[in-house]
């Protein structure tokens, strides 16, 4: 990995370095990259946090700088190429699984990928993941699906089985202070205060 890539997209991916480690290779190698990624772990490990890093640095020119309007408008959730699915809701419902399908079979438009980022994945009823099936079964061209999940067997094993597992932990006490004081400034005896009190 790149000198550059710990300071990029990849900075608040906390604790996490062999899981930093499996993304960047994917972004740099083709032959390491995959259509499906099924990202789990418990809630405070950073699932979506990698995930919009993964899908910032799949659209940067420069694998993931963090800086460029790429990476910005990824994290921020406005580029073109990124359809994101969240529920406050019980389910993601069959409507909402069909329209993510037809999102699917478009071609980027401005970026080299179009990204389908689904944090809830573990809400897909039945009907709704068989709406996603055909989709993942059949995968089209520069479409990359990134699912989040609290574990494995929160989702439906005909989506888990079509998809590359990475595993996030918790992260420590430690990293989690040191992001605090590295990206918000709060001072080290406080984060840890803070990271210890937030399990």
């Amino acid at each position: 990995m790149s000198v550059g890539t710990a300071a990029g997209v990849w900075a608040d991916v906390v604790g996490q370095p062999e899981v930093v480690a499996t993304l960047d290779r994917a972004v740099r190698e083709p032959a390491a990259m995959t259509h499906a990624w099924l990202f789990t772990g418990p809630p405070g490990s950073g699932r979506s946090t990698a995930a919009r890093a993964f899908a910032a640095a799949l659209q940067c020119p420069q694998h993931g700088c963090g800086t460029c309007r790429e990476c910005r408008t990824v994290l921020d959730g406005s580029h073109a190429d990124l359809t994101v699915l969240t529920t406050q809701g019980l389910s993601i419902q069959v409507k909402d699984a069909r329209e993510l399908a037809r999102v699917a079979q478009h071609s980027p438009s401005v970026g080299p990928w179009q990204v389908i980022l689904v944090e809830d994945a573990d809400r897909l009823t039945e009907r709704a993941a068989d709406a996603l099936l055909k989709a993942l079964e059949e995968p089209v061209p520069r479409t990359v699906w990134l699912l989040c999940a609290p574990s494995l067997e929160d989702v439906i094993i005909t989506i888990r089985s079509r998809s590359r597992h990475v595993r996030l932990r918790t992260p420590s006490v430690d990293a989690v202070a040191d992001l605090l004081e590295r990206r918000d400034g709060v001072p080290r005896s406080q984060g840890l205060l803070a990271a210890h009190a937030a399990q």
